[in-house]
């Protein structure tokens, strides 16, 4: 059946399995400790692309096990380098050790729109799961993370353009 005129696509994300393996090795190597850092990539009708993960250090230090806090150096570090290449920083990852891939009360304060939240669930230093949500209209809403078909020659085709994939 057609869609209506009015019905708009599905927002998705496009992450390649090697941000994806990544993503989940720093998440082992950060436990306990909530660990993040910026997704970069670029924006195109209702899909997102990832083309790199890049870390940054959690500043929180009181309860680093359970809050994250973004250096605002790095960020706009990793601002500046993105743009550099032309990309954009479009959302943000990072881990809930020990708790499920599923944004918090507090996630939820600090959201921004319009960006993608990547959430890694890590339960006793082992990687569990990797959600991404959006916030709409003052809510988290899940997106779909599709992993497109590699390209390119066989052994370069999930090689990382970038030391962060």
């Amino acid at each position: 059946m057609p869609e209506s005129p009015d019905a708009r696509p599905v927002p998705r994300l496009l992450l390649r399995p090697a941000i994806g393996e990544w993503l989940a090795d720093a998440a082992r190597s950060g436990y306990p400790r909530e660990v993040c850092g910026l997704l970069v990539g670029s924006r195109s009708g209702a899909t997102t692309r990832i083309e790199r993960a890049e870390p940054a250090t959690n500043i929180e230090e009181e309860r680093a096990a359970n809050r994250y806090r973004l250096d605002p150096r790095e960020f706009l570090a990793i601002d500046a380098a993105a743009r550099r290449d032309g990309l954009d920083v479009v959302g943000v990852w990072h881990t809930h050790p020990d708790h499920p891939a599923e944004p918090s009360s507090t996630d939820l304060q600090a959201a921004w729109p319009d960006y993608l939240y990547l959430i890694i669930s890590v339960a006793r230093g082992e990687t569990v799961q990797l959600r991404a949500w959006e916030l709409s209209e003052g809510r988290f809403v899940e997106r779909p993370i599709v992993s497109p078909q590699p390209v390119g020659r066989p052994t370069d085709r999930n090689e990382p353009a970038s030391t962060h994939p």
